[in-house]
């Protein structure tokens, strides 16, 4: 009976013991099935889940999709946990797209102090574009902020000699304001400053598509336009350091 016993617990031990590596095979073989179904390299990560026996595949694109083990299916869409009613695929995404802040090369931006300056914000905005205006005249609103604006021209060759011009100004905060508050052009000489193209860089590194794209102290990526209130409610979130 002892000798069963034991060797039960011996044959219960080798079968967790290779269950890291099926689960691992599982993945790779999944990865594998993606990157065929789609053509290329396509696949960042590859996690079983807890639900439905389905794998999370996050793509290099920074898209989520779902499929099994043998990849007989690819579901593109939004997992929801009914009975919490969280949306598992949003919470995945706000994951993959939050930063480290402190990596940030604050050096690189335009920099405001408001009031106390306490609340810290880095923003990513192209000189010529429509939402970073909107967003502007609701900053200029905003008590007891540190504004780090780094300049990030993508949308034309416009967009980059102004970004060069504020750049360059003596008081660059003040050349920003005039430019994406008031409309008076950056009076600063295009001194073809290095910063604008590792901003650029950077954001590319950081999956910056569009504009205007802000973070939060905590690496809480916030995209598009947001109007005050909305922002003051995602700041009230935010542990201050």
């Amino acid at each position: 009976m002892v000798a069963l016993k034991s060797a039960g617990r011996f044959a219960l031990v080798i079968a967790f013991g290779l269950l890291p590596t099926l689960v691992a095979a599982g993945e790779e073989d999944v990865r594998k099935g993606v990157d065929a179904f789609i053509g290329s390299a396509a696949v960042e990560s590859v996690t079983r889940t807890p639900y439905a026996g389905l794998y999370e595949v996050v793509l290099k694109s920074g898209e989520i999709i779902y499929t099994d083990d043998k990849t007989s299916f690819i579901m593109d869409g939004r997992v929801i946990d009914t009975r919490t009613r969280r949306d598992l695929t949003q919470a995945k995404l706000n994951q993959l797209s939050s930063i480290d802040f402190s990596t940030l090369p604050l050096d690189q931006a335009v920099k405001q102090v408001k009031g106390n300056g306490k609340r810290v914000i880095a923003t990513f905005e192209d000189p010529n574009c429509g939402y970073c205006k909107r967003l502007a005249k609701e900053l200029a609103q905003m008590p007891d902020v540190t504004i780090y604006t780094f300049l990030y021209p993508i949308l034309s060759q416009d967009s980059t000699a102004k970004s060069r011009s504020i750049w360059c100004s003596k008081d660059r905060a003040k050349a920003w304001n005039d430019w994406i508050v008031s409309g008076k052009a950056p009076s600063g000489d295009d001194c073809n400053s290095a910063v604008v193209d590792r901003n650029v860089e950077l954001g590319q590194k950081l999956r910056i598509n569009g504009t205007p794209t802000i973070f939060l102290s905590d690496g809480t990526r916030i995209g598009g336009f947001v109007q005050l209130p909305e922002l003051e409610k995602a700041l009230a979130r935010v542990t201050p350091r």
